[in-house]
């Protein structure tokens, strides 16, 4: 269950700022919701409120399947990227429902189906096409429900069109020619060498907050770490996986940790202001699957478009 900010109160029809000043009525800094006092639970968490064995075990099981379908019947992996694509969609609406909002889930749903696979068979600008369709197709739709929030329903509705299934069609993208297990596979590796690279040098280094309003415990020199790491991990793999210069490699590396670093930092701040710890409890020891998705939806495009720059592919 999400947990609501607070001061919020439900939408009950007075002026935008009325609401705005009743949710955040105590605006003085109050703790993430982490750190928030939570009900006594049966059997204590670990530190981190995670429980350790179960995120793992998670973890591995979504490698595995990922593995598997590219590896043994690549089509399967735009099936996993459709799934993962619908359930995105649901956890971002249930979680912006906090806010009063209630972006059409239908069209937005069937939109993002159509632009995976659009990302798959047709590329990018088939993609875009589709994202103007399912943005004509939830206004539309959202008419039956009259005018009140009209606008702020279909503004919700259309961040989450871009924030998941038009990021998400990039990893379809990617996965669409004949080398593209190889591509998505590197993506990959980027942003788990990102992750690495940035938690062992922050727990090792970390002293200068990169982002404290955001998420605080990300720093600078963990962020340093995250460069060098992937920069060095993706010269090695680009080159002996893609045949690519190492330089570009290193290119490459800085690029998709960066554009991880940000996908991460974006969902920590759309949480903070939405007021919830995780988009979902679908699995078990991560929270919702946005919150595993968040830094691939950023780094999936960067990793598509360099691709396409260093080692142009062939269908």
């Amino acid at each position: 269950m999400t947990r609501l900010d607070p001061g919020w109160a439900p939408d009950d029809g007075q002026s935008r700022y009325g609401r705005h000043r009743a949710r955040h009525a105590d605006a003085a800094p109050e703790p993430y919701p982490d750190d928030r006092d939570e009900p006594e639970e049966a059997e204590p968490r670990p530190r981190g409120g995670r429980n350790l064995p179960a995120a793992i075990a998670v973890g591995v099981t979504l490698g595995g399947v990922v593995i598997a379908s590219l590896f043994l019947y690549r089509p399967a992996f735009l099936a996993v990227i459709v799934l993962a694509v619908a359930v995105g969609c649901w956890e971002m609406s249930r979680a912006i429902r906090n806010t009063g909002a209630h972006p059409p889930l239908i069209p937005l749903i069937a939109g993002g189906v159509v632009m995976a696979g659009l990302g798959w068979a047709r590329g990018p600008s088939a993609v875009a096409l589709a994202l103007f369709v399912t943005i004509l197709a939830m206004m539309v739709w959202r008419l039956a429900d009259g005018p009140a929030g009209y606008h702020r329903d279909m503004m919700a509705g259309t961040l989450i069109a871009v924030y998941v299934p038009f990021l998400a069609s990039f990893a379809a993208m990617l996965a669409a020619p004949d080398d593209g297990a190889v591509r998505v596979l590197v993506a990959l590796a980027a942003v788990v060498l990102s992750d690495t690279g940035g938690y062992v040098s922050g727990v090792a280094f970390g002293r200068h907050p990169l982002a404290p309003s955001v998420s605080p415990k990300k720093t600078w020199e963990g962020l340093a770490g995250s460069l060098v790491v992937t920069a060095l991990g993706s010269a090695v793999l680009l080159a002996l996986l893609l045949r690519v210069e190492w330089w570009w490699g290193l290119v490459f590396g800085i690029a998709v940790s960066a554009a991880a670093v940000l996908g991460d930092l974006a969902e920590s701040l759309l949480k903070r202001d939405l007021g919830v710890k995780d988009m979902s409890t679908l699995l078990p020891g991560h929270g919702g699957l946005m919150d595993r998705l968040d830094s691939i939806l950023f780094a999936a495009p960067t990793a598509y478009l360099l691709l396409s720059l260093m080692a142009p592919a062939s269908r």
